[in-house]
Parts: structure tokens; C-alpha cells; sequence
């Protein structure tokens, strides 16, 4: 039984935290960037879509890695994405923001491809353990990054944001220092043969179909309450402070709900834990629609709870496969999460601009529960194929 090596686990962890505190930027910016630059719903949902439009190369940057020392992405990747994210303010133009989003977003899935393979590495055989530590980084930026964001838009104004780049370089430089001597496990470090990844792609095609299925209606829900909560907040009569701390709420408890699944997960099984997680979240998606002025912290922190714990277990899902070219797996998972999830968001802001966020909201808590046929199936297609340990 190979170790639970601690120090590497929390601090991959640790760069998931200095990476996805940048990421997490917009959200927060975006009320204001929409009144700057004077753009509409769809075209704020194109800005996360340029951020996002780098992933559609995933299996490329996977298969570059599986043949370089992918540790360096992991490493250099956070001040890449600070750089990016934090001139985001400065930005004259429409134009100008696609091509900063569209930069933080290239940073983001070079950093998003291996890590979790290293994760993987250093979990031995607590891998759901590990993805969780790894999730709960990722989770704990999105609650700290809206409060760092709206801080420093208070003290330095929208176009002073750039400030905050000087973090983002420091966090490379401790990783550089403490992952300088980080190894992959030899057999997925050897040579790939003609034919590998066309017999991969052939194998485990019903797996990755089943899971973009599931990522496809739980997009809409997850989306809408992590992208759009602060504009529909500030819609509905609330303020940007509200809004941002409403947001870090959702994030703080979807912490909580990473740090455990994963390891519930390794106790009770995948689709156990995928199916309390999707019928909980959808459940109290309903009642935020109809009680969020009365309740909106409650409900907001049990469903970020529950929506933000399927992470982990998916990332444990495709770690499990009995491939000799994780990379290039987790590389297509984040391929279809990030697509899927782009064309959700784009769907979402045209709807939001023709029917209002209310009626899109309540499309969303729709989409939520026809996750849950998906989740039987991805379970069927991961015993299939997952490793035997």
C-alpha cells in the first residue's frame, strides 16, 4: 500500500489555493465591468467563455505533459493567472478583457491538467483523501478570492486591482522551491506507443460520455449560483458587499463538502456519494429560489454544501480508470467540464437577458435533478473500468 505523502498532498493543495484565488476574480468584477465597458448579459457570459475557451485544447496540453515534466505547469501557472486576473480592471475595452480572460484561462488549464495526476501520486491509495485536500484548496480561493476582489476594489478602486499581482509571483516561487524534486511514477512516465491514445479514447469513450452528461445539466445550476449569484443579487435590490460575502458563503460551506466527499467517497462508494450530493444540492436549489430573501445565508451554506462535493468525486472517478496515461485522462475530463460548462454559460446569460435571471433560475433548479439518471450510469461505466486495488 503506497503512502499518504502529506507535505506534497497540501502543497499541490496549497497551489490550487494561490492559483484559483486569481480565478475567482470575476464573478465579483463583473456588476462593475458590465457597467464600465456597458455590455450585456451575453456578452459578460462570452468573458467567462474566452476564459474558458483554452480548455477545448486540454487533450493537446495533456498529451504535452504526459512527454514533459508537467510539475512546472503546476509551478508557474498561479503567477501566470495573478498577472492576468489582476489587470482585468485596468482593461479600456470589450476587447481587451477577452484577450486578459482568454490569457488567465490558458494559465488555468495548464495548471487544472496535471495537478490532480500529482495529487494521485503523492494520495497513494487514499486518493479520494488526496482530491478532497486538492478540492478544498481550489474551494477555500473561490471563498477567499470575492472577499480579496471587493477589498480591493474598496481601497484601490476597480483599476487598481493590478496590486494584487505581487502574491501570485511569491506563490510560484514557493512552489518552485518545494516541488523542484517532485516525481511522477515511472510507468506513467514511459514512452507512449503508436496506437495508445486512439485505444484509450475507444475504451473509455461511455465513461467520459456518461460524466459530460452529468456535467451538462449540473453546469446550469452550478453556474448560475457562481457566476451570475452577485449580478442576480444586485438585481434584486441587494448590495456588492452582500452580494460578494453571499458568494464566499456558498464557496466557505462548498470547502466543507469538498474536504469530506472525497473521503466519504473512498468509504462509501463513488455513486453513493455522487447521488446524496446531486439530490441535496438540487433540493435546496428549489428552496433558495423561493425563500433566498428571508434565508439567503442558510440555504446559500448547505447548498454549497452539497453542489460543490461532486467535485472531488468526479476528479477520484477518472483517477480510478486503469490507464497508464492519467495525464491525458484527467486532461479530457477537464476538456469536457470546462466545454460543457462554457456553452451552459453562454445559455444562461442569453436567457437571463431575454427571460430574466428569475425564470433562468428556476430552468436551472430543473437541470439539477436530471443529473441524477447520470449518476447511475457513470457509476456503471466506472466499475467497468476502474482500477483494482
Amino acid at each position: 500500500m503506497k503512502p499518504f505523502k502529506k507535505a506534497e498532498v497540501f502543497t499541490i493543495a496549497f497551489s490550487h489555493l494561490a492559483h484559483d484565488i486569481y480565478s475567482s476574480f470575476l464573478a465579483p468584477m463583473l456588476p462593475l465591468l458590465i457597467e464600465k465597458v456597458g455590455i450585456s448579459l451575453s456578452q459578460a457570459a462570452f468573458l467567462d467563455i474566452a476564459r474558458r475557451i483554452p480548455s477545448l485544447f486540454n487533450p493537446l496540453f495533456g498529451l504535452m505533459a504526459e512527454r514533459s515534466n508537467a510539475k512546472y505547469f503546476v509551478i508557474l501557472t498561479p503567477a501566470l493567472t495573478a498577472i492576468s486576473m489582476s489587470f482585468v480592471g485596468l482593461a479600456p475595452t470589450y476587447t481587451v478583457l477577452l484577450i486578459l480572460l482568454f490569457m488567465a484561462g490558458l494559465s488555468a488549464a495548464l495548471y487544472h491538467i496535471p495537478s490532480p495526476v500529482m495529487v494521485k501520486e503523492a494520495a497513494g491509495s487514499k486518493v479520494g483523501m488526496g482530491m478532497s485536500f486538492f478540492m478544498v484548496g481550489g474551494e477555500s480561493a473561490r471563498t477567499l478570492g470575492p472577499l480579496i476582489i471587493t477589498a480591493g476594489i474598496s481601497v484601490w478602486g476597480l483599476e487598481g486591482t493590478y496590486r494584487l499581482v505581487p502574491f501570485g509571483l511569491l506563490a510560484s516561487l514557493l512552489l518552485f522551491y518545494r516541488l523542484r524534486h517532485f516525481t511522477f511514477d515511472a510507468r506513467f512516465q514511459k514512452k507512449k506507443e503508436k496506437g495508445d491514445t486512439k485505444r484509450f479514447l475507444i475504451r473509455y469513450l461511455p465513461f467520459f460520455s456518461a460524466m459530460g452528461g452529468f456535467i451538462l445539466f449540473q453546469s446550469a445550476m452550478k453556474s448560475a449560483l457562481v457566476l451570475y449569484l452577485p449580478v442576480y443579487l444586485t438585481q434584486n435590490g441587494f448590495g456588492l458587499w452582500h452580494a460578494g460575502i453571499s458568494l464566499s458563503i456558498l464557496q466557505l460551506f462548498g470547502v466543507l463538502g469538498t474536504l469530506f466527499s472525497g473521503s466519504f467517497s473512498d468509504k462509501i462508494g463513488r455513486r453513493n456519494m455522487l447521488l446524496i450530493s446531486t439530490v441535496l444540492s438540487a433540493l435546496f436549489m428549489v428552496l433558495f429560489i423561493f425563500f433566498y430573501k428571508d434565508f439567503l445565508f442558510p440555504i446559500l451554506a448547505v447548498l454549497g454544501f452539497f453542489l460543490l462535493a461532486s467535485g472531488p468525486v468526479l476528479m477520484a472517478s477518472v483517477q480510478d480508470l486503469n490507464s497508464t496515461m492519467p495525464t491525458f485522462a484527467n486532461s479530457l475530463y477537464m476538456s469536457v467540464n470546462f466545454g460543457v460548462s462554457s456553452i451552459v454559460v453562454y445559455l444562461l446569460g442569453f436567457s437571463g437577458d431575454t427571460i430574466g435571471l428569475e425564470a433562468t433560475y428556476k430552468i436551472a433548479a430543473v437541470c439539477a435533478f436530471v443529473c441524477i439518471p447520470f449518476v447511475f450510469m457513470l457509476a456503471k461505466t466506472t466499475k467497468e473500468n476502474e482500477v483494482v486495488s
